[in-house]
């Protein structure tokens, strides 16, 4: 998993026990909805998922939650956070686990500084780290679009269209369940699972639990979606 994690993208593998070591590197086990991070704790910690998933979430005073992203195995959380440095001394979300999942923990600063060792593979860490943060914004900007869609058919139709085009199949698993789904796009849960079996009815789509399959758009609805 580390191997194909981006972080460690082109670090030999004979390497990276020495390199975990250099990033006072931990590995924590979570329950499901299990805190990983909490809201106002200082942003010192990056996340990378090896298994289960993590969900950052921003939770409101009345307690309604909006789900911001999700982490995958092999994925990061909390690095732009960690990386802001003086600008986020606290964390503005918290993470929670989507499922059973196992956390290696790693202490940004020994990412972005050189070790007493003079580690070869600092540079190549930072550069990796300035990668994933490029591709974390410009993820950002497509949840962006998703949202700004007027319609709750529109933001969903947007939302699995870019995850088949992702995946290069029109059949795909997303990470969310139905509460997650809604809390992503921010809608109430009833008013999403409605939309979803009217948008079966008209032969939009298919799914079954979190699987869902994509089929061609009429004009209007390719009009609306636009």
């Amino acid at each position: 998993m580390l191997k194909n994690c981006p972080l460690f993208a082109d670090i030999a593998e004979d390497q990276l026990a020495q390199l975990l070591v250099c990033l006072s590197a931990k590995r924590q086990t979570y329950q499901k909805d299990a805190f990983i991070f909490r809201v106002q704790e200082p942003a010192v910690h990056v996340g990378i998922v090896l298994s289960g998933g993590a969900n950052v979430i921003q939770e409101d005073f009345w307690g309604s939650r909006a789900i911001l992203t999700h982490a995958a195995p092999g994925e990061l959380f909390g690095e732009a956070f960690a990386c802001a440095g003086e600008g986020a001394k606290r964390l503005p979300v918290s993470v929670i686990a989507a499922e059973a999942s196992e956390i290696l923990l790693v202490d940004y600063r020994k990412i972005v500084t050189v070790c007493s060792s003079a580690c070869g593979f600092h540079a190549r860490l930072i550069s990796n780290m300035l990668q994933i943060l490029a591709e974390k914004n410009i993820m950002l900007t497509r949840k962006m679009e998703y949202l700004s869609k007027r319609s709750l058919r529109a933001k969903l139709l947007a939302y699995l269209s870019s995850q088949a085009v992702r995946a290069g199949k029109n059949t795909v698993e997303i990470p969310f369940d139905r509460q997650e789904l809604a809390d992503y796009l921010g809608a109430e849960r009833s008013a999403l699972s409605r939309e979803l079996g009217s948008m079966k009815r008209d032969g939009l789509l298919d799914y079954k639990k979190n699987k869902f399959t994509l089929f061609s758009l009429d004009k209007s609805e390719e009009m609306e979606y636009n």
